[in-house]
């Protein structure tokens, strides 16, 4: 069987970060391609990890996935970057 994800890929300095959104898994490297293959490793293993506990079903029934025939990811609606205003900072250093 099968997973898919939904893969977000940012820049945190000089490395990159890939984030599973729907597993809440992420990972990095020094290249986009490595930050990607990583994050397929640690979903793996976090996967494994799960089954062995005996809590992958309930991961991904709380990630909105489905079972059926295959493995059913949710389905995003919208993706949006959203802006609100911060409270002021009394507590910043001067």
């Amino acid at each position: 069987m099968e997973i898919q994800f939904t893969t977000r890929i940012f820049k945190e300095g000089r490395a990159f970060v890939a984030h599973a959104l729907e597993l809440d898994v992420s990972s990095c490297g020094g290249t986009k391609h490595k930050a990607v293959s990583n994050l397929k490793e640690a979903v793996r293993l976090f996967l494994e990890e799960a089954e062995k506990m005996g809590t992958l079903e309930q991961i991904l029934e709380e990630a909105g996935y489905r079972k059926g025939k295959k493995l059913a990811p949710p389905k995003f609606i919208s993706v949006q970057r959203m802006t609100l205003p911060l409270p002021p900072l009394t507590h910043a250093k001067a």
